[in-house]
């Protein structure tokens, strides 16, 4: 590794270091209350059952929070434009029912109303929490994007509800799931999936979120405010306004 290299790394994990702190700080002013929807037991492998909040304060931008949107044209987990005055971030599973209902009932207004106007970015970041399936439609949507369909493969994902680690998320599940997308080389599709590459992107979403202290999905920031859990359209939209009109200052 060059010193050119090395410094690089540093700096990226003071970034981390202080964004960790960042978000910590910004989590315990934002969460007001939860209630527990999920009647699911906690996940063996970390994640809680998902929380709804129900209140959400303004939190203050933090500079390193805001220096983990990527803005790269070229991110096939991303809409909308790099330069996009606000990024949302997310943090989800695709076996998560919040991020589901966030998928079906929100996101597709935020699309139209914040994304396809320019407004805003949303930078999707896979952080697997309920296990092995779990990690395979992460995978699975990572490779999808090597051929542009990752957007098309997430409608498709969570298109329905489906049971957690029951079979839903299994290879030739998802292979069908791609083919539904419209991903044309599923032979790729197949080798990306199972590649080195999907397990090392999937890894460092997942440990970028970790090391923001994230323990259950969905979680967002947007311009470097923290808003968890599946709130309603609403409370994104106000933020994502927010967010907006700060940036214009």
């Amino acid at each position: 590794m060059t010193v050119s290299s090395r410094s690089s790394t540093r700096r990226a994990r003071r970034r981390t270091i202080a964004a960790s702190g960042a978000i910590a700080a910004a989590v315990a002013i934002t969460v007001l209350a939860l209630t527990l929807d999920d009647p699911a037991p906690r996940d063996k492998q970390g994640g809680d059952s998902p929380a709804t909040v129900q209140s959400v304060a303004p939190a203050p931008v933090d500079e390193s929070l805001l220096a983990l949107a990527r803005r790269d044209s070229g991110d096939a987990l991303a809409v909308g434009r790099a330069d996009a005055p606000v990024v949302m971030i997310e943090y989800s599973d695709f076996q998560c029912p919040f991020c589901g209902r966030f998928a079906r009932e929100t996101e597709p207004e935020l699309i139209r109303s914040y994304v396809d106007k320019g407004v805003l970015r949303i930078e999707w970041r896979n952080f697997p929490v309920f296990g092995e399936e779990s990690e395979q439609a992460a995978r699975a949507a990572w490779a999808a994007g090597q051929q542009k369909k990752f957007w098309d493969f997430h409608e498709v994902a969570f298109g329905e509800p489906r049971e957690r680690n029951q079979g839903d998320f299994s290879t030739d599940k998802l292979v069908g799931m791609a083919r539904e997308a419209g991903v044309g080389d599923i032979g790729r599709f197949r080798s990306d999936m199972a590649s080195g590459a999907a397990h090392d992107a999937v890894r460092k979403d997942r440990e970028e979120g970790y090391g923001l202290g994230v323990t259950s999905t969905p979680a967002f920031l947007i311009n470097g405010t923290p808003v968890l859990g599946a709130q309603p359209t609403a409370t994104f939209e106000e933020a994502v306004e927010a967010a907006a009109e700060a940036a214009e200052k």
